[in-house]
């Protein structure tokens, strides 16, 4: 049904954000992975907004450019002055004049609001109701608006300092989220006033508003962690805490195995496959897949990594932007891998560097080999070929290339390409000198003997 109604987001993102104590700006501040505002903007996405306008204010270039560097199109407006919620929204008006059937107004501070519940209010709005306002049971209503209701109609927001004592006991209260039929958007801004005590425009007083116009208005109820706003570092604490629960509940119901799972951390985009086992202590950064059957093992951190089915990744192991493992690879402990791909069956199976490179089907990289990638100026490309076999300590100084079936030699430092099934040396000769060890312990042990006199 919503669907083919036109829809209008407005995200409002201007706050200060004073009690962050913080550089950045509020909305820019990370969940899961990313930052708060572009969770809203991709809920209201994928609630099905087809044009999207974000007020901002503080911090006004740094906004633009990360809103900028995000999917889709947006539509930005600067708030200069703060002078309330209403106002901020106004600041849109052009976005407003274009018209729209829907209207959703959102918060680029509450970040766990799902597309979902957006589409419930979207629905309302269809369903006749004029304005629908986004409401939660409080555990704690303390400091927030209470909803006061007639039946099924809402008649007024009462904001806590101006609430009687029956109304206090209200535990039904305002998210601040909300959706208007879009033909009735303007009209009640422009009736909104500004005598109060701070003189701003607040978006609440449309609820009287339209009331006393005879409108439709409607309440939707949804679980309190869900319109969880951010004002401080405890509470952005509080909301990374209330999407990582989520995020493993999800990740159980797709069938995912993890030991201890209050102590996995996912992004926002982490696709986790059936069957995969998580042990403790694993970190996902954005951009990871891990395919069905995978293991990831404890103490291991993952970003912009894929993992195929039956690989194995861990303990201790970090696979960063570009890693990405082929049907049973293994990546083993106090392993790195970056832009990097680790073709099926392939294993480096502890303390090595794999970087900018490829790593053959089957091919075995010894302890303590690095890929030489960096020259200090330029990344280059290692190949190392189908069943190699790379000895420990070794160095493969790129850009070069080890052939299919090749072998390199424990402790080699390689510098040109080695043919396929050949084997590469590249170490000093070992020299044995019979009883020269005992000469030397003799000569040393004479020579403490003598220091220790002389300082006596």
């Amino acid at each position: 049904m919503t669907a083919r109604r036109s829809c209008l987001a407005v995200i409002l993102a201007a706050g200060e954000g004073t009690r962050m104590r913080s550089s950045l700006p509020k909305v820019l501040h990370a969940v899961g992975g990313r930052p708060m505002v572009g969770h809203v903007l991709a809920a209201a996405r994928s609630a099905g907004a087809d044009r999207i306008a974000l007020v901002i204010g503080h911090g006004a270039d740094a906004v633009r450019k990360a809103v900028g560097a995000l999917p889709g199109e947006t539509e930005v407006f600067v708030q200069e002055e703060r002078r309330g919620t209403a106002h901020a929204m106004l600041q849109a008006r052009a976005a407003l004049e274009h018209g729209a059937d829907d209207v959703v107004v959102l918060y680029g501070d509450a970040p766990l609001v799902r597309p979902e519940t957006l589409e419930r209010l979207r629905a309302r709005i269809a369903d006749g109701a004029d304005l629908v306002v986004l409401g939660f049971e409080a555990a704690d209503p303390t400091g927030y608006g209470r909803l006061l209701m007639d039946g099924d109609r809402l008649v007024a927001i009462r904001e806590e300092k101006d609430a009687s004592a029956a109304e206090r006991a209200v535990r039904l209260c305002n998210s601040g989220i909300l959706a208007f039929r879009g033909l009735h958007v303007l009209p009640l801004l422009d009736a909104i006033g500004n005598d109060n005590a701070k003189g701003e425009f607040y978006l609440t007083d449309v609820i009287g508003l339209a009331a006393a116009a005879g409108l439709s208005v409607g309440v939707e109820i949804v679980d309190e962690q869900e319109v969880l706003g951010v004002n401080d570092r405890a509470q952005l604490a509080a909301c990374e805490a209330a999407f990582q629960a989520r995020a493993r509940a999800d990740a159980f119901a797709a069938g995912v195995t993890m030991i201890a799972p209050e102590t996995v951390f996912f992004a926002y985009d982490t696709v986790i496959g059936r069957d995969v086992v998580i042990e403790p202590n694993v970190v996902f950064g954005p951009g990871v897949v891990i395919e069905s059957g995978a293991v990831v093992h404890a103490f291991s951190h993952l970003e912009g990594a894929r993992v195929a089915g039956g690989a194995t990744v861990g303990p201790f192991a970090r696979l960063r932007p570009g890693a990405d493992l082929g049907t049973d690879a293994k990546v083993g402990n106090f392993v790195e891998v970056k832009a990097a791909k680790v073709e099926a069956g392939a294993k480096i199976s502890h303390l090595s560097y794999i970087g900018d490179a490829r790593v053959g089907a089957g091919a075995n990289i010894g302890a303590g080999t690095i890929t030489c990638n960096y020259d200090g100026f330029l990344k280059h490309h290692t190949d190392i070929g189908a069943g190699a076999f790379i000895g420990s300590n070794s160095a493969l100084v790129a850009p070069v290339a080890i052939g299919d079936g090749a072998l390199v030699a424990a402790g080699s430092t390689i510098v040109e390409d080695v043919p396929a099934d050949a084997l590469a040396v590249a170490r000093g000769r070992q020299a044995v000198i019979p009883g020269r060890s005992a000469e030397i312990r003799k000569r040393l042990a004479a020579l403490k003997a003598e220091r220790k006199a002389a300082k006596d």
